[in-house]
């Protein structure tokens, strides 16, 4: 019979996302995640299997417990000017968008599965919009993930200005 798992599978994941959040999956090596998490290298690939692997269950996580949750928030409001505030509050200074957007143009154009998480996430925003805007919603999702894709493009000190 093998060892219990002395960690927490959540927060390894947890703690896995918000590197790939900052950093991306190419700027975030095995061994950051092995130091992130405090799991031995050994242990990480039993768990998950690849870096690829914790990657997508991380990604997963965060369509599940962000995009989803923030976009259903969205939906509920169907005042325009309240709903697309929320989204831009939610997705230009929320969590919500950075995952998302760093997996959709480093990951999605190379990895089908990543690809399709990434789909799922967009299409959440623009369902979430279409009862306040309508027709227009696939616009407005568009709009507000590229403006968030534009203020991560900024160096640090302008975003501080």
């Amino acid at each position: 019979m093998g060892r219990p798992r002395a960690f927490d599978t959540d927060q390894a994941v947890s703690t896995a996302a918000a590197l790939f959040a900052t950093h991306g999956y190419e700027g975030t090596s095995v061994d950051d995640l092995v130091t992130a998490t405090g799991i031995h290298r050994g242990s990480l690939y039993k768990v998950f299997g690849s870096k690829r692997s914790l990657h997508l269950t991380a990604l997963r996580n965060h369509l599940d417990q962000e995009i989803h949750r923030t976009t259903a928030a969205i939906a509920t409001l169907t005042d325009p000017t309240q709903a697309l505030t929320a989204a831009i509050a939610s997705y230009d200074n929320g969590p919500a968008a950075g995952f998302l957007l760093l997996a959709a143009v480093e990951r999605a154009p190379h990895d089908p599965e990543v690809a399709a998480l990434v789909a799922e996430g967009i299409s959440a925003l623009e369902d979430a919009l279409r009862p306040s805007h309508g027709d227009a919603a696939p616009q407005l999702a568009s709009t507000v993930l590229g403006t968030r894709l534009r203020l991560r493009a900024q160096p640090t000190a302008i975003k501080e200005h």
